[in-house]
């Protein structure tokens, strides 16, 4: 059974906070799969990996925007992979689910972490939604808030 963490995203953009857990992912000696809901935002996150900082960069590849493309042959070797669709193909530990995807399989995942934004009821509704079935599939469920100052702070 994967540890479920829900991330809500109180004072930064995920394009900010999505850098920011992978890198501790990695130093943890985790590999992720992020699951988006567009092709436009598989884009944005691409960007975000390769620019959140200047002195350095977070490995990682994406998916071809085309849901009709023949699947990459090399995911395998990145240490992150970014996509609209369900699987594994790189062998990721993580599984990191933004824009409300809801998690299909976990199997083979140890960790599934639900990012969410705070400053969207809407969001924040659906997020409340895939807690209780998480917690009605047997999962370990924590929830995660960031503090003013943007650190991730543990409330349930």
């Amino acid at each position: 059974m994967a540890a479920y963490a829900f991330y809500h995203l109180l004072q930064m953009p995920l394009e900010q906070a999505l850098p920011r857990l992978m890198e501790r992912a990695l130093a943890a000696g985790h590999r992720a799969v992020i699951l988006a809901a567009s092709a436009e935002r598989v884009a944005s996150l691409d960007t975000a990996l390769w620019t959140w900082d200047a002195d350095s960069f977070l490995p990682h590849g994406a998916a071809a925007a085309d849901p009709d493309a023949a699947p990459d042959p090399d995911a395998h070797r990145q240490p992150i992979w970014l996509s609209t669709r369900p699987g594994n193909p790189n062998g990721a530990t993580v599984l990191v689910l933004v824009d409300g995807v809801a998690a299909t399989d976990l199997d083979g995942f140890q960790r599934c972490l639900d990012l969410f934004d705070g400053t969207d009821d809407a969001a924040v509704a659906a997020a409340r939604d895939r807690w209780r079935s998480a917690k009605a599939a047997g999962h370990e469920v924590t929830y995660w808030a960031q503090s003013p100052e943007g650190r991730w702070e543990q409330r349930a």
